[in-house]
Formats: structure tokens, sequence, C-alpha cells
């Protein structure tokens, strides 16, 4: 008894002198990982470019607040965390940062006041970014964005994530190797759409899986999880890497128009996507799509097509519908026989669904998604499609395709009961092969719906 005491005794003594240590040990910052010159200077755009590939905006301000103000609730399974204002504001942003402070916050997740960030900001990706990039970055920050006084609310989680310093033994987990790019064996175009998929864009947040610890299960190429598939705010983020990623079976100008306007002729983007593209992608170079398009495709090996010139050219263009392929054909004989002993499922597509993604589950090319091998409709969890169902969604606006359509809901029209046969129908027709949906998934889902909107017919 005295030896098993003696144990637990000398355990809870480490246990102090572990948390006095994360308390109380001095921070060592990552140093730069380029010697740059103290007068170095950014040509001009790249700070912005640097800014868009980062995504920076969407996370940083707030619905009909100022660009870059912050006060965005970022929700996460520990609670809401209260994006901060990064304008070069002196009292409430950054206007007092030194790069070094900068450099800390991006790379190893320190704030300006020494605090630990939680890491719903991903300086687990940004860490892989160059000093220049960096250097760019801050100087449009401070320069170039308009200062905004706005006093963010503090973060308040509950215990145990209140305590920050905690966050510095996460660290250790979860920062693991270098804060150093390193760069597949590919041409200068390959390495390029790397360094922005595995850094600024930060792709791995949400396409790759998380640990017990949550941190990202994979966050460069060498990792094997590395893009294999993620949720994000009960959004499924598909797999972009392996044999069944949808991705892989797109051309690499499809993969270069959906990063561009949001949408391709197989696919558009809904949920966390559609932000990134609205203020991130959609915004960078066609040379920079390119790159990361050529990268996603040629990670694991495969080949690439030639690339036009310009992505997702504007303009008037006509595109067919594609008919049933082998593995959708008897779900559209089905569905076009429209035979009254049909099961419910199939009826309720007819009713509502056919007009735009038609017999056939293809869909409208770049207007209504493709239903067959949709990684949506196919998803582990089937909450995000149970939630467009009910809740709706809209394409999404962009200069090279400003086209906007919107999908009704079908809350007040379809029961559970009915909801649950045609998401079940939708997972297992035209070739899909995925789990049924009951009636109680659909009364969780619309019951959260409701919740999520409930503020918003207050104000």
């Amino acid at each position: 008894m005295k030896k098993y005491l003696s144990i637990l005794i000398a355990l809870i003594v480490l246990g102090i002198l572990a948390a006095l240590a994360l308390i109380y040990v001095p921070f060592k910052s990552t140093p730069a990982n380029e010697a740059l010159p103290a007068d170095w200077k950014a040509e001009p755009g790249r700070g912005e470019a640097v800014m868009r590939a980062g995504d920076c905006m969407a996370c940083h301000t707030a619905k009909g607040g100022e660009p870059m103000a912050g006060s965005r609730g970022i929700e996460s399974p520990m609670g809401t965390i209260w994006a901060s204002n990064i304008t070069p504001d002196k009292e409430t942003g950054i206007g007092n940062w030194t790069m070094d402070q900068f450099r800390a916050a991006m790379v190893d997740g320190i704030g300006g006041h020494g605090q630990q960030l939680y890491p719903a900001m991903p300086y687990e990706n940004y860490r892989y970014m160059t000093e220049s990039d960096l250097r760019a970055l801050f100087d449009y920050l401070q320069t170039e964005v308009k200062p905004v006084k706005n006093e963010v609310a503090a973060t308040s989680l509950s215990f145990p994530f209140n305590m920050r310093f905690g966050i510095r033994a996460w660290n250790w987990l979860a920062l693991s190797g270098e804060s150093q790019f390193k760069p597949m064996a590919g041409d200068e175009q390959q390495i390029r759409g790397q360094y922005l998929t595995e850094g600024a864009g930060h792709c791995a947040a949400c396409h790759s899986p998380r640990t017990s610890y949550m941190a990202q299960d994979g966050t460069r190429l060498s990792d094997k999880s590395f893009l294999s598939g993620g949720m994000v705010d009960d959004w499924t983020a598909p797999a972009l890497r392996g044999k069944d990623a949808r991705i892989q079976k797109w051309s690499t100008e499809e993969v270069a128009a959906y990063m561009a306007t949001g949408r391709n002729a197989h696919a558009v983007a809904n949920g966390e996507m559609a932000s990134v593209v609205e203020h991130s992608l959609q915004h960078m170079s066609d040379a920079d799509l390119k790159a990361m398009a050529v990268f996603l495709k040629t990670m694991d090996g495969q080949a690439v097509e030639a690339l036009p010139a310009k992505i997702a050219t504007p303009g008037p263009r006509s595109m067919a519908p594609l008919p049933a392929d082998e593995a959708g054909q008897a779900t559209a004989a089905l569905l076009k026989s429209a035979s009254p002993d049909m099961p419910l499922g199939a009826r309720l597509y007819l009713d509502n669904c056919a007009a735009c993604h038609f017999t056939s589950g293809k869909g409208s090319p770049e207007i209504f998604p493709e239903l067959q091998a949709n990684s949506m409709v196919q998803g582990k969890d089937a909450s995000p499609l149970v939630a467009v169902i009910l809740n709706g969604t809209a394409s999404l606006m962009t200069d090279r395709r400003p086209l906007n359509l919107v999908m009704q809901g079908y809350a007040d029209r379809l029961t559970d009961s009915e909801v649950a046969a045609l998401a079940t129908f939708l997972r297992k027709g035209w070739g899909n092969q995925a789990s049924d949906v009951s009636e109680s998934q659909v009364s969780k889902v619309r019951k959260h719906v409701q919740a999520a909107a409930a503020p918003e017919r207050a104000n």
C-alpha cells in the first residue's frame, strides 16, 4: 500500500512540476526560416496575394463588420472562439506589434501579449510559410488595411479549455517536425502548388482528419493521412487524395475551375468551402490556381493534361447535361418509369429534385451538382445532406461565374420520415453506396437547424 501511495504522490508532484513548467518556463519562439536584409520590401501586391491565399478575411471579418476587425465567432468543440482584430489599430488591433511578434503568432501560436492562441488559428499550417511571405503579409496588414477600433469579446471557454497554458502542452504534440517547407520531387509548378496547399492555404485544417487530441492528422504531403478527408462545422470536407477521392476523377482544369468559381461540371461549393472560394481562392492568380490544381492531381503520382492559359474564362457557353452512366442506368430507368408503386424515396425525388438534378443524377454542369458519387451525399455522416434538404442552400456568386441560384429548403414540406426516405434514396441511387438515414437522425438535424436559425429570426 505504501508503495502505491508513494507512486501516486510522485505522479502528483510530477504533474505539478509539469504545470509550473508550462506556466513559467520562458517560451522560445521559432526563428525566421529565411535570412532577409533588414530593409527588405516585398514587391507591390504580394502582401495582399498572401492574405488571399491565407484566407485571413474570412475568419477575421464579422458578418456586416469592417474588414479584418475581428469579432467573428468561430465554433469549436470547446465553445465559441472570437477572431481577433488584425487591423493596424494601435489600441485594439496589431498596430503596435513587431515582426517578431507577428511571426510568433503565425508560426508558434503566441499572441502579441504572450498568450497562447487557440488553434482555430491554423498556425499548424502557417508555420510552413516562408519568412518573405510572412513579412509581406505583415507589411500589408500594417500599411494597406484600414485601422479599425474594435474591442473583440474575450474568448471564454469552459474548464479546462479556458486554461491557455495547457495549449503549450498541446503544441508539443501537434507541432511535430520543423517549421520548414519540404518540397516534393517535382517541377516548379508542383512545388508552388504544394507550398500554397500545405502552408498559407491550410487545406489540411479541413481536409485532413483529426487526432484524438484534435490536432490535424497530417499537415504535409509526407504524412499518411494528409488530405484524406475530415469534418468542419457539421460539413463533410471530402478526401482530396486516394482511390475514393472524387476530385481525382476530375480533370486538372475542372479542379482549378472549382477553386476559381466554386463550381465545375460536377460540383458546387457549399458550407465552409463556399466561404474559402468567396474570400480566398477566387482572388488568387491563375498561375497559383493552376499550381494548386496540378499539385492536388499529381501528389500521388497521377498524370495531368495541359491547362489553358486562363481558368474559367467568363462568358456564355453551352454545356449539355450528361446522360446516366452504366452505374446509374438502373436508377434512371426506375425514375423515368414514374411507376405508382415506386419506393417512397424515388417518388419524393421525382416530385422535388428531378427538375434540377435530372433522372440521371448528373445535375446540370456548373449549375446543379451531381448527386451520383457526390462526397456529401455519400458521406459517413449524413447530417450535412439532411441539413441541405431541410434548410436549402445557394450557389456562390463569383466574378467569373456571377450566377446566383438558390435551392429551397423542404423543412416545411417534408416530414422527418419523408426526408429520411429521400436521403436514403440519394445515398443508394445511381450506384452510390452509403448507409440508410433514419427518422431519428433527421429529427436530430431538424432540431439543430431550428436552433441555429432562431437567433437570426430574433434579429
